[in-house]
């Protein structure tokens, strides 16, 4: 099908992800992935993990091109994308083992972090997996000049926007009842980091 969105990021990035979290994942598990984007994440990584289901959702404005992706691949284990802004909208009534989201602390407002968090609480189950990843700050140092470049670009975009510190999710975390597990070092000067639901 053409006309599907595409990024170049996720195309680069979803291999050493999934590296990453298939041995995070058992069969059976049901991931929610908090902004899915144009959809590529959710659709490679359902394929790759035909035994775990994957739960999309995204801004109403950006289903279309989930939906074209999910279509064309054609997956009984990828679920249609739902509303989800973490602003506005209330949190899933079903409960899950994972939420993923890749590429959007940076993107989103801080009050839209904290409801991130506030989400993984309420919504993973007892041991769940609340997996994180993209540039982060550690001690308000940045890992890489191209990260700092990054965050500039970002901010002169849109105030709210921004590289987030390591230790003010660690706060976030903690006040929601989660436990770092792993902070993975990535490729492009990204990491993976993975919180577990106590």
């Amino acid at each position: 099908m053409s006309g599907k969105p595409f990024a170049e990021s996720c195309e680069r990035n979803q291999q050493p992800i999934l590296a990453k979290i298939k041995s995070l994942l058992v069969p059976k598990d049901k991931v929610l992935e908090i902004g899915s984007g144009t959809g590529q994440h959710a659709v490679f990584f359902a394929q790759n993990l035909p035994e775990i289901t994957w739960y999309t959702s995204d801004l109403p404005e950006n289903h279309a091109g989930i939906q074209a992706w999910i279509s064309d691949a054609n997956l009984d284990n990828v679920v249609q994308p739902f509303p989800l802004d973490l602003l506005n909208d209330s949190l899933p009534e079903e409960k899950f083992n994972c939420i993923f989201s890749a590429n959007t602390a940076h993107i989103m407002p801080w009050a839209a972090v904290e409801k991130m968090y506030q989400c993984a609480g309420e919504v993973l189950l007892s041991g769940g997996l609340l997996i994180l990843y993209g540039p982060f700050n550690y001690q308000g140092e940045y890992t890489s000049e191209s990260n700092r470049r990054f965050d500039q670009w970002l901010k002169s975009r849109f105030s709210h926007q921004g590289i987030r510190n390591f230790e003010a999710l660690q706060d976030l975390a903690r006040n929601n009842s989660l436990s770092l597990r792993h902070d993975y070092e990535m490729p492009a000067n990204n990491r993976i980091l993975v919180w577990q639901r106590e």
